[in-house]
């Protein structure tokens, strides 16, 4: 038969074996954990920033959004040595820590430029009532702008759970210790010099696409509306 065929047998003990002999269970694990942890900061950070962008009016505020977003337009793989010397120097060689604060950092210009294109579009006679009344600038911020900005923080936090999940060069150069790794620097060690695991592999990459085809499913409507957000003024 085609060797491009469907098989008429399921063999799911490829992706036990993937699970459980290479060690792919801990790797996700890993992989749940530091997207989760690097997302939830990246988008605290980058909603408050994106929040100041927005609502206060002082000079030079469109330079600092500029400076901010201008971090979208550099590839990250031109970064791969200082991101390495301020990683080493904070002593975050081979931990979690020094995932989650890379992550976060380079996912800060994208997040903070989707969440301010919504808080843009928000009224500010809202806050300005809210403020009569008495409510203070976290009251503002925490009660009002974030709940009406939650496609804006979905889109972000989709993307950049997904940038966290599909991410290999720094997962790689930050994490040589076996527990640490994810599940993308997991696949890697399916090869070797010698032979090839292609049918452990194999099962290794389609679970590990399974929460990209989820998320963009789930949220696939925020994500549009999140990305459309401040394209029509007026």
């Amino acid at each position: 038969g085609s060797p491009f065929a469907l098989p008429k047998v399921p063999q799911w003990q490829n992706y036990v074996n993937a699970l459980t002999v290479a060690g792919l269970g801990r790797m996700l694990l890993n992989s749940v954990f530091v997207g989760l942890m690097a997302t939830m900061v990246n988008v605290v950070v980058a909603a408050m920033g994106a929040y100041c962008i927005s609502r206060f009016r002082f000079r030079g505020r469109e330079n600092i959004f500029t400076l901010f977003t201008a971090g979208i337009l550099v590839p990250l793989n031109a970064l791969m040595v200082p991101y390495f010397v301020i990683i080493n120097k904070l002593g975050l060689i081979n931990t979690y820590g020094g995932m989650i604060l890379l992550y976060c950092a380079i996912g800060i210009p994208m997040s903070t430029f989707l969440i301010r294109g919504l808080m843009d579009s928000i009224p500010m006679e809202l806050e300005e009532a809210a403020y009569i009344d008495g409510c203070g600038f976290f009251g503002r911020f925490f009660h009002i702008i974030l709940p009406l900005s939650r496609t804006g923080i979905v889109t972000a936090a989709t993307f950049q759970f997904l940038t966290c999940w599909n991410e290999f060069v720094f997962a790689n150069l930050l994490v040589s210790s076996e527990k640490l790794r994810t599940i993308q620097v997991g696949i890697r060690y399916f090869t070797n010099q010698f032979s090839t695991d292609y049918v452990s592999m194999y099962a290794a990459i389609m679970i590990s696409i399974i929460p990209s085809i989820i998320g963009y499913v789930l949220f696939q409507e925020q994500i549009i509306a999140g990305m459309t957000s401040g394209a029509v003024k007026g």
